[in-house]
């Protein structure tokens, strides 16, 4: 475990600091990667020891996780997880990309198609392991969980079908949405037990926007989304974490709607669009909505110099960060195109 000075705070101080919108000795960093990025970066360093990168970027966050039933092979090339969502890999010269498939249950004629399907449980899941990550990053902000209750059923359904279900078929959207709502307010709550309460921050997801607009209207959003993100919100503040919220895309007129349900941390921040700027965000929603992550990951981080990513961070941590209020983080997870060089940069300049 790293010493601190006096005057220095832990990582977990500085999180919880900054997430309290109080001005911490430096702006908090997280750290979320594809597996091929990781490998590229290991192999420019040397080394395959995740903890010991982390150290080396003076990363906040740690991301607790407990073992995930291992996919099964349902056709030539095809996997399926224990949701039923299906998907394929494709080669990078890094390691495979998971691309997405119509899942399971996208040929699902009847609800009680959907019904049949044999469902998952937090009993799939070992919580045993997680005391023991507790034990190890005991000075930082832990994070947990991996829970969608909206976009996960499309994947499963498959998106041209899950859409058409919003129209014509509600109510199986309705108890799509439920079953993925019941399994993650248990699997948070058996993991909050697990650690006496200690987890920090919990994840919530589901991309609400595309490059250039919403997914959804605000009436469907209201409809079919936010009952199920207020449940688990619910869920998560009982626990004493906060609900960190990812959504990609071109959301921003969302955000209201997620500040009325109770999201404490809004995700990625991907930057589409002029409302999704830095200054647009703190000005609108600084006083209610703490931030992570936004530094753009389609043209600035891989294609960008390392002086032109150092400005941006530093534009960030400047203006998200001011008063508290911002974890620093890619607004999205690091692309294998992402060169090492511009990762380890990115981060010495949030360090200065």
């Amino acid at each position: 475990m790293r010493c601190y000075t006096a005057d220095m705070m832990t990582p977990r101080e500085r999180v919880l600091t900054a997430l309290s919108h109080q001005q911490p000795d430096r702006t908090p960093a997280d750290f979320w990667a594809e597996p091929p990025t990781l490998n590229r970066l290991y192999a420019y360093l040397g080394h395959r020891d995740h903890e010991r990168l982390l150290h080396r970027l003076e990363v906040d966050v740690r991301h607790l996780s407990v073992p995930m039933p291992a996919d099964t092979a349902v056709g030539p090339g095809t996997w399926q997880n224990y949701w039923g969502e299906r998907f394929i890999y494709r080669d990078t010269p890094w390691g495979p990309m998971r691309e997405d498939l119509p899942g399971a249950l996208s040929e699902a004629t009847t609800l009680s198609d959907l019904q049949a399907f044999s469902w998952p449980t937090p009993d799939l899941f070992d919580y045993s392991g997680l005391t023991a990550q507790c034990r190890a990053f005991g000075d930082y902000a832990l994070l947990y969980g991996f829970a969608d209750t909206w976009q996960r059923p499309g994947l499963v359904r498959g998106w041209e079908n899950w859409f058409v279900d919003h129209l014509e078929r509600p109510e199986w959207v309705h108890w799509l949405c439920r079953q993925f709502t019941d399994f993650y307010q248990e699997d948070y709550t058996r993991a909050a037990e697990a650690t006496g309460g200690r987890i920090d921050l919990y994840l919530v997801l589901s991309d609400l926007g595309h490059q250039t607009g919403p997914l959804i209207s605000h009436a469907m959003f209201r409809e079919f989304v936010a009952p199920y993100i207020r449940d688990l919100v619910t869920t998560i503040h009982s626990l004493g974490g906060k609900a960190l919220y990812h959504s990609c895309g071109s959301m921003a007129g969302f955000i209201p709607d997620l500040i009325a349900l109770g999201i404490d941390i809004l995700d990625p921040l991907q930057p589409v669009s002029a409302d999704l700027q830095p200054e647009a965000l703190k000005a609108a929603y600084g006083d209610r909505l703490c931030f992570h992550g936004g530094l753009d990951m389609q043209h600035l981080l891989p294609l960008g110099s390392i002086e032109e990513v150092q400005d941006q961070v530093r534009r960030y941590c400047r203006t998200l960060g001011a008063g508290g209020g911002y974890i620093l983080g890619p607004a999205h997870l690091f692309q294998p195109e992402v060169p090492p060089e511009t990762i380890l940069a990115f981060y010495d300049a949030g360090l200065r």
